[in-house]
């Protein structure tokens, strides 16, 4: 049965075990020369020399939720390079690519920036707002070509940012809640199904979903259904023209999300991602369909919550018969074509690419930071790299359909919406993805 929230609330990324280092090349912050001067200010740096300037470099994001973790970090740089000092800022994600297009074509924006992956990282590319990299940051040649895919521009194969996390996608659980049912990790789909059924049984929200946000919608179709399409069989396949996303497999998957959606709080469309995370964080809800980018939050938000994941297990008469893992990699820092300091911010980067910062990532903001090097210390991260190691698949649509207009997640997103509201049908919405990326997107390329 559905449960009101109303009534309930008040890529295969492998890691290098060799440390990245900072580039020779990187400038002394106790020198002269280090972008604009101005004399005599007094300000000693490194060895006790005196700083020619003491600049402060602008570094944006998209993580809001990181923002106290993030200062923290970048305290440790500038411990290390007392001549500089990051602001850093966090704005709204969903509003973010908007502002930083802005940002980095005028004086005000900033001197290195979070910036996205895949096909959303192209325009800026295109757009010569942000530079090259291979030259400045060399240590970024040494991560694997998996992860580097999501940095490189399609047409001149430079590298544009330095990975800075990847992202996997699987299912969270509340221990406590399965423990007092007596539920186990189902293996199977009858499993599943019927551990949903036990918890709804006992008037809690088994699945807490959040559909008033569509970009959540591709995430919450993957982790519970690519297997039900195939998952790296499929991506073979379509990327190769041999199929389309009007293949029965795919349409099946997303008649998955209908057999679960009696498990989701009611009218799941006009329920936010925030609520749906808070559902989950107070224990009000027993899973949690997402990434592994929620972790931080929900330990954090309750740090009694006992955590568990698990793959969802195979829908019948998937192509696979196995469980999977999505993941992508989920971003990069770029090094603005207009900064105001470009040895200083060349500095900054160069040291977002060693291992020290990628295990602060890993350690402080609970990401997986494909830094070789870097290692997993919370059993909860490990658990499900682990799981990712074991069945990897991508996360399709944003790893392969976001070089165009419109992307594959912004047509899932509002279409699944859709889907929930009883407005379309699977089919239907199958044939709405493969219409909207055939403007753009050609097989076999």
């Amino acid at each position: 049965m559905k449960r009101s929230i109303a009534a309930s609330l008040g890529l295969s990324i492998a890691l290098l075990m060799s440390a990245c280092a900072p580039s020779d090349d990187a400038p002394d912050p106790g020198t002269e020369g280090n972008g604009e001067t101005e004399e005599g200010n007094g300000e000693e740096g490194a060895a006790g020399e005196e700083c020619a300037e003491d600049v402060t470099l602008r570094v944006w994001s998209w993580r809001t939720e990181d923002a106290t973790a993030y200062n923290e970090i970048f305290s440790v740089f500038e411990e290390e390079h007392p001549c500089i000092t990051v602001d850093f800022q966090a704005f709204v994600n969903t509003e973010y690519n908007q502002i930083l297009q802005t940002g980095l074509t005028g004086s005000d924006g900033p001197d290195v920036a979070q910036v996205r992956t895949y096909g959303q990282l192209q325009p800026l590319i295109e757009g010569e707002n942000i530079v090259a990299l291979d030259e400045i940051v060399p240590a970024v040649l040494d991560f694997p070509e998996s992860i580097l895919a999501g940095a490189m521009s399609v047409e001149d194969g430079q590298v544009y940012g330095v990975p800075f996390a990847s992202q996997t996608l699987q299912m969270y659980y509340n221990v406590r809640i399965f423990d007092e049912l007596g539920l186990e990790e189902p293996t199977t789909w009858e499993e599943f199904l019927a551990v949903n059924e036990a918890v709804a049984d006992e008037g809690i929200t088994p699945l807490s979903v959040g559909g008033l946000d569509a970009w959540m919608m591709p995430i919450v179709h993957d982790t519970l259904a690519a297997p039900r399409y195939g998952a790296s069989e499929f991506e073979e396949a379509v990327l190769a023209g041999e199929t389309d996303f009007t293949d029965d497999d795919y349409v099946a998957s997303l008649q998955v999300l209908l057999d679960v959606e009696e498990y989701m709080p009611q009218d799941v469309v006009g329920v936010s991602y925030t609520d749906s995370q808070m559902l989950f964080a107070t224990e009000q809800a027993a899973m949690f369909p997402g990434g592994s980018f929620e972790l931080a939050f929900f330990q954090n938000e309750n740090p009694d919550l006992e955590l568990g994941v698990f793959q969802v297990p195979p829908a019948p008469g998937s192509p696979i018969d196995h469980p999977v893992t999505p993941a992508w990699a989920d971003g990069n820092w770029g090094l603005s074509a207009n900064s105001a300091h470009p040895e200083e911010a060349e500095t900054l980067i160069q040291w977002l690419a060693t291992t020290e910062f990628g295990q602060m990532m890993a350690n402080d903001i609970k990401q997986f930071s494909p830094i070789p090097g870097v290692t997993f210390e919370d059993p909860l991260m490990q658990e499900m790299w682990d799981l990712y190691e074991e069945n990897p698949t991508p996360y399709l649509l944003l790893v392969h359909f976001r070089y165009g207009d419109p992307t594959g997640t912004d047509i899932i997103g509002d279409r699944v919406q859709a889907l929930f509201l009883g407005d379309t049908d699977p089919a239907a919405v199958a044939q709405d993805l493969q219409d909207g990326v055939s403007q753009w997107f050609e097989p076999g390329q």
